[in-house]
């Protein structure tokens, strides 16, 4: 088999369905784009699980006077129960399990709750003694908070335990669907590219369909007369995959890292995250092609 012929060929049918092979580089480039944004996405949330999950706390909320919990019918946590929990934290039981632990009390609590809510109405009607005396604790291993729970939660003084992964766990819940969902629209999205690939290699060989009679004529292989349909489909592939790619790594450079990582004080997913996830859209896209390709002249030329 001849290859010059052979890409002679795969050129002249670019050429003849210019119009429908722009409309596979497109679809194949944003269903890619999506693609490649999911996989940023559950790069930064491993990362952001990472982070916040290390840094999430136990917080030992103490009774007040205005609590309704169940175990402060007695009003405020006095002196004598706040030293209690105090022992049990320090205490050989829960040592191992906490890197440190420190308590801010009710001027404490009102000053940082005075900074978060500053100029709201909030911040003019809320009082010292309303909010909680609390132990904010740093465990070793955050993922063993229901120790911390079990051990304090029935202390005499204490209102609830809370953990504040349970927090964190919500927001990752959002971006995770988030993600999902740019998985699920990227799909429908490659389902349609692949569709759109088969009817164009269909159209195409339809309309070299007395060129193909004639090679079968004087005995050309199925495999040479394929080919060049297949390697039509996989060029139009591999430019939107690559546009897809350069379309990934412009977003890490001037949004993420250009804007986001400016803007907050965090860790985001970098180029180098980018360029990994590349030479899988361009893999994708490539294989998408060569499979949708060859199963629509195969079906054709059997008809």
């Amino acid at each position: 088999m001849r290859a010059g012929l052979v890409l002679a060929e795969a050129a002249n049918g670019l050429r003849r369905n210019a119009s429908m092979v722009v409309s596979v580089v497109l679809v194949t480039f944003i269903s890619l784009t999506f693609v490649g944004t999911a996989a940023l996405m559950q790069l930064q949330i491993g990362q952001m699980k990472g982070y916040w999950y290390d840094r999430a706390q136990v917080a030992v909320y103490l009774c007040t006077d205005v609590s309704t919990a169940a175990g402060c019918t007695d009003g405020e946590a006095t002196k004598e129960q706040k030293a209690a929990v105090e022992a049990q934290l320090a205490s050989d039981t829960l040592k191992p399990y906490i890197d440190e632990f420190t308590f801010e009390d009710h001027e404490q609590a009102y000053a940082n709750f005075q900074e978060q809510f500053e100029g709201t109405p909030a911040a003019d009607y809320v009082t010292p003694e309303v909010l909680n005396e609390t132990f904010w604790v740093n465990l070793v291993d955050p993922s063993e908070s229901d120790v911390i729970a079990e051990a304090l939660a029935g202390l005499a003084g204490v209102e609830q335990v809370v953990d504040q992964r349970r927090y964190l766990d919500q927001i990752f819940d959002v971006l995770n669907a988030a993600s999902f969902t740019a998985i699920a629209i990227a799909a429908i999205m490659l389902v349609a590219a692949a569709l759109l690939i088969a009817t164009t290699i269909r159209l195409s060989a339809f309309s070299r369909r007395r060129e193909l009679g004639i090679m079968r004529l004087v005995g050309a292989s199925n495999r040479f007369i394929q080919t060049p349909f297949v390697l039509e489909g996989v060029f139009a592939g591999l430019i939107g995959s690559l546009l897809a790619g350069a379309a990934v790594v412009a977003i890490v450079q001037f949004f993420v890292q250009g804007y986001l990582a400016q803007t907050l004080s965090f860790t985001f997913v970098d180029l180098g995250e980018a360029w990994l996830v590349v030479p899988l859209l361009i893999l994708v896209g490539v294989l998408l092609a060569a499979v949708s390709a060859g199963i629509a002249i195969r079906r054709y030329l059997r008809v």
